[in-house]
């Protein structure tokens, strides 16, 4: 995804980081990329928002229970999977 206009980090370069961000798994650097971009980007901004809505039903959900590392990889993966057919659908 991208909105078309310029900026310092690409859109697609957030999107892929906005699960770290939204869980402060970033550093410094990245964050501070991140939260420029979203204040710049109403289109990635929408995005961070949605995102940050399922991790907190995912979190009211789950409760206290931890997922097991091998799921944490299969569902960033299938993320990353329909972000890029969405991605590939836009551009036709």
């Amino acid at each position: 995804m991208s909105c078309g206009n310029p900026h310092e980090t690409d859109c697609r370069e957030v999107l892929e980081k906005v699960y770290l961000y939204l869980d402060s798994e970033t550093d410094e650097h990245d964050c501070a990329a991140i939260k420029q971009h979203l204040d710049e980007c109403a289109p990635c901004l929408r995005q961070y928002g949605l995102e940050q809505h399922v991790n907190a039903m995912v979190a009211r959900t789950c409760g206290a229970e931890l997922a097991p590392d091998s799921l944490k990889v299969r569902v960033l993966a299938r993320i990353q999977q329909v972000r890029i057919e969405i991605t590939e659908s836009v551009e036709y």
